[in-house]
């Protein structure tokens, strides 16, 4: 038993260091690529088809302030309150959760929590996911910032089949580069980010429309970093 004991307490060592490595240098390099990315490709050859991932990063600077503002709106109005996690998001989303079982979840994840997801871990609701996930929300909280954080978040992304980061999305939905983005584009991008493969930017649903209409009324009272 000493030596099983031992030998997890090994591989949790090896882990937290490894992790945190890793993390530190993200804060500087840019993921090459994500376990969803990975994820993707290979549901696509099960499913009888290869999809080729297209991606480019693109620095913060380079982004139009529209992107940030639109996708705080949308996804996560207190980003730059909290430390990782909206809490009052989360109890809301369990309650709902609780009343309507059966039907589709809902998340309380913040945009940090999803940059945490989408860039070292795989989509699930299991509590081993979502521990890890809490887990790289701290790190890349303090190790990252708001600001890298945004940065990565509108760089790993999926905007639909194969598309990632805000790079690839706006060359390919309004054949631009992300610096260029008008208030309504940065408010189709980030109004589909729930559902990427089901909504399109080019096509707006009614559904769509509406909470296009409701990002943009949010986009100008947003602060960014």
């Amino acid at each position: 038993m000493k030596r099983i004991f031992k030998f997890i307490f090994k591989i949790v060592i090896y882990f937290i260091v490894s992790s945190i490595v890793v993390v530190i240098i993200y804060k500087f390099v840019p993921p090459p690529i994500t376990p969803i990315m990975i994820i993707r490709v290979f549901e696509s050859w099960f499913e009888g088809g290869a999809v080729e991932i297209s991606k480019e990063w693109v620095p913060y600077e380079k982004i139009s302030k529209n992107m940030f503002r639109a996708v705080i709106a949308a996804e996560d109005a207190k980003f730059m309150r909290h430390n990782g996690f909206d809490w009052d998001a989360i109890e809301s989303a369990q309650r709902y959760n609780r009343a309507k079982k059966g039907k589709k979840l809902r998340g309380g994840s913040t945009i940090s929590m999803q940059t945490a997801k989408n860039t070292f871990l795989w989509h699930g609701r299991n509590y081993v996911r979502k521990a890890l996930e809490a887990y790289f929300t701290i790190l890349i909280e303090l190790i990252w910032g708001k600001k890298r954080i945004l940065e990565v978040y509108l760089n790993v992304i999926e905007f639909g089949g194969g598309i990632y980061g805000v790079g690839a999305a706006s060359k390919y939905f309004f054949n631009k580069v992300p610096s260029q983005l008008t208030q309504r584009e940065a408010a189709l991008l980030a109004a589909v980010l729930p559902n990427p493969r089901r909504w399109s930017p080019k096509f707006p649903t009614p559904y769509i429309e509406k909470r296009v209409e409701f990002i943009q009324g949010r986009m100008n009272s947003v602060v960014i970093p």
